[in-house]
């Protein structure tokens, strides 16, 4: 893990980074030098022209310098797999292994060179031998051209509401890019921002099954703190259905980090009412525009009977949770239902208060509803800490973690911790930390909950609302033909307070594959019906 140090600077590059490219090289020279010695051995008699000798000496000295090369790389590679990753003891002799490799790399372009000439001047030689030797310059260059750019490049770079209408209303506000109907026509509802507007109102028809007269106000503005959302009418449901599209440009990114906690104004008796930032600002800009743009005004005159829902993904998840906080007062029936929010999003007081009238759903390993800054701090300290007491060479990782994403398995079945309290401190700088978990620094404290020093800036905020967690159901491989089962269970906060790494830690947050499994659990859940019900997996309707 600490960068080698080489021509007296410190390099972006592990002195254990070198196996898999060692490797590649090894396996290049190997087939080159095994050809080349083919040629010399099947063609040394025919090299009886004017230049033979010199084309006889060429192939006999770049025989003995791939052969000097080759054991050059396999010393290397044997050298970078010893070791673990901040253990680079056994491996304080790569530097001059190092420097042995880039010195060979002058005589062998100097050879490549003089062959090319004495090849163009060998016509009357054996046209094989002289192509074979052409050959091997070209397969010079390229090999050493990609390798020395490569490595400048490295060394330079350091349903009904929660199935249905509504689950389609995510889907479109939340992948509103899918198949499009672009057509002309005179719109019956509020159209605002955006390029090829009915190309994206097209998708959003399709994917949720709804008719053009029952949106009432679609907006595709998206500015930092403000985001696109629809408003629609879900008949079937009957409900006003405000649907608030998740994080798909920088301006949302922008939102997103801005992770400072600020108090949210909400007519409701709870004490210390904070929420995140940027999310708070985009759950306002919403309020105004359907509060006092008229907007559900509109919607409740042509259907005062319905109910307000309130639906997101992601972003919009936060977004839509805050915004139903903001509304409850006029709207006590308000439901609102957030599909994979950000955990760092509510004080704990408002947490508890928005357990009335907010379920989240969070799928799998999802790092969202896990991600707040309290718990990237957290992992930061886990990740050193890992680093530090890893008992494996860092090759031998990545292969498991290739075939767990191949065939899948169980990733605690390969630890990499050491085993019993024998654990030493970091003896060497490690992410510019400088043992961090050995001496402590001030600047870095461990034991403080709020990063930065910060306690009123950066507190520890939670998701909004109970929590349907679908885990799944045993291990499966990336190309299992099967598809993963799923089973939805009420969960408490707590059960999202770390960051969980593993493959699916992302794909499980992407909104197709989330309501791929909520349509496995749903389906599963209509077809045993008339089934027993058991223990843990009954998920009460809102």
């Amino acid at each position: 893990m600490p960068g080698m140090v080489l021509f007296g600077r410190r390099w972006a590059i592990a002195s254990d980074d070198l196996v898999f490219p060692g490797l590649l090289e090894l396996f290049v020279r190997v087939l080159w030098w095994i050809g080349i010695l083919t040629l010399y051995l099947r063609y040394r008699e025919k090299l009886d022209c004017a230049r033979g000798a010199l084309l006889s000496s060429y192939l006999v000295v770049l025989i003995i310098l791939l052969a000097v090369i080759i054991c050059t790389v396999s010393a290397i590679v044997c050298v970078s797999m010893k070791g673990t990753i901040c253990n680079p003891g056994p491996r304080k002799s790569m530097s001059k292994l190092l420097y042995i490799r880039l010195a060979l790399f002058l005589p062998e372009m100097v050879w490549a060179s003089l062959g090319a000439v004495w090849a163009a001047d060998s016509a009357q030689c054996d046209r094989i031998v002289v192509n074979g030797i052409i050959a091997t310059v070209v397969v010079r260059t390229q090999i050493w051209c990609p390798a020395t750019s490569r490595q400048a490049s490295r060394c330079s770079t350091s349903s009904r509401t929660a199935s249905g209408p509504t689950r389609g209303l995510l889907r479109g506000s939340a992948a509103p890019q899918g198949p499009r109907s672009c057509r002309s026509r005179t719109t019956e509802y509020d159209l605002v921002g955006g390029d090829q507007l009915n190309c994206h109102f097209g998708s959003i028809l399709q994917t949720t099954g709804l008719q053009y007269r029952d949106f009432i106000h679609i907006s595709f503005h998206d500015k930092v703190y403000e985001l696109p959302f629809l408003v629609a009418l879900d008949h079937r449901q009957e409900s006003v259905v405000v649907a608030v599209r998740g994080t798909m440009s920088l301006q949302d990114i922008l939102t997103d980090l801005s992770a400072e906690s600020e108090t949210l104004d909400v007519e409701c008796e709870v004490q210390d009412c904070l929420a995140h930032k940027g999310i708070s600002q985009a759950a306002r800009y919403i309020y105004r525009r359907l509060v006092n743009d008229g907007i559900l005004s509109q919607a409740f005159s042509i259907a005062p009977e319905y109910r307000l829902v309130i639906v997101g993904h992601s972003l919009g998840a936060g977004a839509a949770a805050l915004l139903a906080i903001m509304l409850r007062s006029a709207h006590p029936q308000v439901r609102c239902y957030a599909f994979s929010p950000p955990r760092g999003l509510l004080s704990k007081s408002l947490h508890e208060y928005s357990k009335n009238f907010i379920v989240s759903l969070v799928l799998g390993k999802d790092v969202i509803p896990r991600l707040s800054v309290t718990n990237l701090e957290d992992l930061k300290k886990r990740i050193l800490q890992v680093i530090a007491h890893c008992n494996k060479p860092k090759y031998k990782i990545l292969l498991q973690g290739c075939w767990y994403e191949l065939f899948g398995g169980d990733p605690d079945n390969c630890p990499t911790e050491l085993d019993g309290g024998n654990r030493c401190d970091l003896t060497q700088p490690l992410l510019g930390e400088q043992s961090l978990l050995a001496h402590r620094s001030p600047a870095h404290s461990f034991s403080s909950d709020s990063p930065l020093g910060s306690p009123a800036k950066y507190p520890p905020l939670y998701p909004p609302g109970r929590i349907i967690h679908l885990e799944e159901e045993g291990a499966s491989g990336r190309f299992c033909c099967s598809a993963a089962q799923y089973r939805a269970k009420w969960s408490h906060e707590s059960e999202f307070s770390k960051i969980l790494i593993g493959p699916k830690m992302l794909t499980d947050h992407m909104p197709d594959i989330l309501m791929r499994a909520l349509d496995s659990v749903v389906s599963d859940r209509v077809a045993c019906a008339s089934c027993p019900a058991q223990g843990g997996t009954n998920v009460e309707t809102v």
